[in-house]
């Protein structure tokens, strides 16, 4: 394919995505990246970061706690607290003069977390007290996970509760939309699966009950924004926080076919395992989620220029999320569109630390 006919790919093209019209099909996927400030407020930096990439048809800013309690690395951002709306009030109003459209990723970890980021030491929470494999980022540095705290059924109204409290605060710092975060291994995507979720009661035990936690929230940040200002991300095929199912394929189908009553902007799948292989086991098939979702269907892992026209030509996805070449390519729209070479991230400046491999990476002009 030549440069030329990049021009007319509908991947460039405007899309609408409910009521929002998108310059694109290219999302910027939500990207930890642990620069934000004491009492996990975003700062300026963040601002000028999601500034220079602006050009993507939709940002999903990283993910953000919804509560104390959500927390699960340091130097991650809340959308909780006042001083946080107030930063993101800048950064969204900055994104929309520099003509973007910005969601943001609600998130609480469950148990990949660890005593030492949660307030008064506690343990942090997860369907069931079942011990993560893997290490948490403290202040300390990385640590060994901890067996966790498992809810009781009268926690989870407060649970509900503080994902719709963080949608009206995501709403009152004047993002476009949120993403309803239900997917590597953290606290929703612990109470889908089999492996972490064994709970005897209405929250457990059945595909139905493991549902029932993420159908209360979507319906609680639904009742917020209306349903196509919000998405949903899953990982159904991801191992990434030491999690897995029996039988992945029913479970989310069930879980597919209940969003549908929600009238959702976006479905966001990751293909394959998060960070990882895009291979999908026997007998799994996205695409029936695809073709059962009746929103927009945003694919990502490891998506390149071409896989990502391919997919457009093939119709297997609506949207292509792209997420590390993001990080080091700020301009990535205007790169793919000119088939143009991308920078590399480099690792050491991917979490924590300032503008270092953060805001001081390369657009083509500069470059």
């Amino acid at each position: 394919m030549t440069n030329t006919n990049l021009n007319d790919a509908d991947l460039f093209q405007p899309v609408q995505l409910g009521t929002l019209q998108l310059a694109n099909r290219i999302v910027m996927a939500p990207l930890t990246r642990s620069r934000a400030k004491e009492n996990d407020i975003p700062g300026d930096l963040a601002l000028e970061y999601y500034v220079q990439r602006a050009s993507a048809g939709l940002i999903i800013a990283e993910a953000s706690q919804i509560s104390p309690q959500g927390k699960g690395y340091v130097f991650t951002p809340g959308i909780y607290s006042a001083p946080q709306v107030q930063a993101w009030k800048k950064i969204t109003d900055a994104v929309h003069e520099a003509g973007g459209k910005i969601f943001l990723q609600l998130w609480h970890v469950g148990r990949i977390s660890h005593p030492s980021i949660q307030i008064g030491g506690v343990l942090p929470v997860a369907p069931s007290a079942i011990k993560p494999e893997g290490q948490s980022y403290t202040n300390d540095g990385f640590v060994p996970m901890v067996t966790p705290r498992a809810l009781e059924t009268s926690e989870m109204a407060g649970i509900v509760e503080q994902y719709r409290s963080a949608a009206q605060h995501a709403k009152d710092a004047g993002f476009d939309g949120v993403e309803v975060h239900a997917a590597n291994g953290y606290l929703l995507d612990q109470f889908l699966r089999d492996k972490t979720n064994l709970r005897t009661d209405s929250y457990g035990g059945s595909i139905e009950n493991r549902a029932r936690l993420l159908l209360e929230v979507t319906a609680a940040v639904v009742k917020v924004w209306g349903g196509d200002r919000v998405g949903i991300r899953i990982s159904p095929l991801s191992n990434f926080g030491d999690i897995a199912d029996s039988n992945p394929q029913a479970l989310f189908t069930y879980v597919v076919e209940q969003i549908n009553a929600f009238n959702l902007a976006y479905l966001h799948a990751i293909e394959g395992d998060t960070g990882g292989t895009r291979e999908v086991p026997g007998g799994f098939d996205l695409q029936i989620l695809r073709r059962l979702f009746n929103g927009l269907y945003m694919a990502n892992n490891g998506y390149d220029l071409d896989l990502a026209l391919a997919a457009r030509a093939n119709g297997t996805a609506d949207l292509i999320a792209f997420g590390r070449p993001f990080i080091a390519n700020p301009d990535l729209v205007a790169r793919l569109l000119a088939r143009a070479p991308l920078n590399t991230p480099d690792p050491a400046t991917m979490y924590g630390g300032g503008a270092g491999g953060y805001i001081d990476y390369p657009t083509l002009a500069q470059s």
